[in-house]
Order: structure tokens, then C-alpha cells, then sequence
């Protein structure tokens, strides 16, 4: 079953203005960034209005200023009948960053900014969250079952970031039910260009090796996100909330879960016997085993996105162009996350 919320509007007088003129004009928060720049790009690119705000200027971004500071966020909602809210602090900032930080931006932030949507009668507000988010119920012990990975798993904090990304969606949750702002809260999975944080993985393994092998069970390509945020505006309003699982189709089932934790690699030879062969072709590896699968069927369902890159879409792609990343994705390219590099995540 759903965890879409159906909501009574709350009459706000300036929505009815905005709603009835038809007219759509978009804000994306952190335009500057990764997945901020491919929305910005999309949505110029198929004629639509889009108010870029980020703290750092670029070509994408034509407000600059924090979603902490009330009087650029009144600015920037200036007409705005749809908000991508992208902005956020994450993961490798946890590191660089006080826990104090990512409650400013995360969730007070997050909150400023929903409220301040309501107040300005926008028709629905699209919240970038993560499967971070899911934190230690991701990883179940060594040679278990891999984790079966839907909307209904119940998270279990890691750290600060999966931490102010949980609050931040039930703030998001409770703006929908108490002010009647349409919001939907999009969980997606690994799309980075960079390589993995881990040196032992990024040591063992060739990076496209990896990311294909990725699409199996917890990646999915950036085109498919920027699809889902613009299908999730345009849904919200019927669904009120909704919580979702963004990331790419799997080919495996919940009777694979054992042995996928233990012998991923016969799954794979069972299920994907084609990824075995293009894998053997080029001497790369099947990871040895997987420690979870997420599922976006109700993602699917409810929101009408068929993402384009699954496994066998990746594969086309490396076989046709030698590169794993779509157009778009090579198009925006790698961000980074801080000024001054000092690890995989800050080139």
C-alpha cells in the first residue's frame, strides 16, 4: 500500500490566483549543484520558467543566497507555482562540517523554506531526500540476507546526515498535513560521478566496473531522477504526501535476498546471465555479495516515472560510448563538495 497522503487543501487566497492562471514557474534550490544544475538544465531546455537559488553562483543559478535567510527565499518563491528542493549538506560534508551545520541547513532550512512555500500558495513542493536516510538498516550483517529496501523499512540512524534528512521529511510531512502544502519526499539512490568512498572498493575495482554493477541494486542515472522530481511536481497535488524509493529497476526478487548475501555472482548468472558475459568480456567482477536491494515500485505506481537505465540500458551505453553516464550527466560532470580538495569527494 501507498504512504501517499491524501490532504485536504488549505485554502491559502494567493494559491488560487497562481493555480488558476496556469501559469508554472519553477524554483530550484541548489542550482548550483549536481542534481540542481540537471533540473535547471531540463527545465530551460523544454521552454519552461526556473529560479535558480544557491549559495554559490554559476550559470544555473540566478539568485544567490542560502535557504536559511527568509528574505531570499521570499524573493526567490516569487511567483513560483513549483519548488525542487535540492539543497542540502551531504554525506561527504560530515566530515568538514559541525552536526549543527547540517541542522541549520537540512532541517531549519528545509523548514523555513516549506513554510514560506505554503505562505506563497505554490502547488507543490518536491523534497530531494536520500537512501541514506534508511542509514544502518542498509547493512545487515556479513553472509545474512541482503536487505530488502522499500518505503516501509524504518530507519536507523547512522549519522548527522541520514539524521537531519529523516527530520527534514517528517517536517515535510507535517507542512503537508497542517498547511496543506502538496509535498513529496523522493529517497534516491547513488547517482555521483565521483568513486566510491571506500579505498578498498575503488582499489579492487575499474569505476565503470563498479557503477554498472551498481544499477543492479542501489544506483540509478541522473536523467531518471531529474524525470521523477518533474513527474513528483506534478502528482503532488493529488497525493498530498508521498514518500518514495527513487533508484534504478532491479532484476532481482525477494527469493534472491539469501543468496544474494552470501553468492551475489550466481544470482547474477541466474537472473542477468547477459551482465555475467559483458562483465567476463572486459575482465571486470561481480561484486562478491550485496547487502541490500532497493524498490521502487510504488514509485512507479504512483508517480507514473519508468526510469530509462536499468543494467541492460548501462551496459548499451558502455558497449556504444565506452562511459556509463547519459548525456546529461556528462553535461553537468563532477561537482565536488569542497573549495579545497582533500579526498575522493573534493577534486
Amino acid at each position: 500500500m501507498s504512504d501517499a497522503v491524501q490532504l485536504n487543501r488549505v485554502a491559502r487566497g494567493p494559491a488560487e490566483v497562481v493555480e488558476s492562471a496556469d501559469v508554472e514557474r519553477f524554483l530550484v534550490t541548489g542550482s548550483s549543484g549536481h542534481l540542481g544544475e540537471a533540473l535547471v538544465r531540463t527545465l530551460r531546455g523544454r521552454g519552461d520558467d526556473v529560479v535558480g537559488l544557491d549559495v554559490l553562483p554559476s550559470p544555473w543559478t540566478s539568485v544567490v543566497g542560502s535557504v536559511t535567510d527568509p528574505g531570499v527565499v521570499r524573493r526567490a518563491l516569487d511567483g513560483v507555482t513549483h519548488v525542487l528542493h535540492t539543497a542540502t549538506l551531504h554525506k561527504p560534508h560530515v566530515g568538514s562540517h559541525p552536526r549543527q551545520a547540517f541542522v541549520d541547513v537540512n532541517v531549519s532550512g528545509t523548514l523555513a523554506l516549506l513554510e514560506a512555500s505554503a505562505a506563497a500558495g505554490v502547488t507543490s513542493l518536491v523534497f530531494t531526500s536520500s537512501t541514506s536516510a534508511f542509514g544502518r538498516a542498509l547493512s545487515p550483517p556479513a553472509g545474512a540476507p541482503a536487505a530488502w529496501i522499500t518505503e516501509d523499512v524504518a530507519p536507523v540512524v547512522r549519522n548527522v546526515y541520514g539524521a537531519t534528512k529523516t527530520a527534514a521529511e517528517d517536517l515535510c510531512e507535517l507542512t503537508a498535513r497542517d498547511l496543506g502544502l502538496p509535498v513529496v519526499v523522493l529517497r534516491t539512490s547513488r547517482f555521483f560521478p565521483e568513486g566510491d568512498d571506500r579505498d578498498d572498493v575503488r582499489d579492487a575495482y575499474p569505476d565503470t566496473n563498479l557503477k554498472l554493477v551498481e544499477y543492479l541494486y542501489r544506483r540509478v542515472e541522473i536523467t531518471d531522477v531529474v524525470d521523477a522530481h518533474l513527474l513528483a511536481a506534478t502528482r503532488a497535488p493529488g497525493l498530498g504526501f508521498g514518500r518514495y524509493v527513487v533508484s534504478a529497476t532491479t532484476p532481482f526478487t525477494r527469493d534472491d535476498l539469501a543468496e544474494l548475501g552470501r553468492d551475489a555472482p550466481a544470482v547474477v548468472a541466474r537472473r542477468v546471465p547477459e551482465l555475467a558475459r559483458f562483465l567476463d568480456a572486459r575482465g571486470w567482477r561481480m561484486l562478491p555479495a550485496l547487502d541490500r536491494v532497493y524498490v521502487n515500485e510504488r514509485a512507479r505506481a504512483d508517480l507514473g516515472w519508468t526510469p530509462r537505465h536499468d543494467v541492460h540500458a548501462v551496459m548499451e551505453l558502455i558497449a556504444t560510448t565506452g562511459d556509463a553516464r547519459s548525456p546529461l550527466a556528462r553535461a553537468v560532470g563532477e561537482k565536488g563538495y569542497h573549495a579545497v580538495p582533500t579526498g575522493i569527494y573534493t577534486r
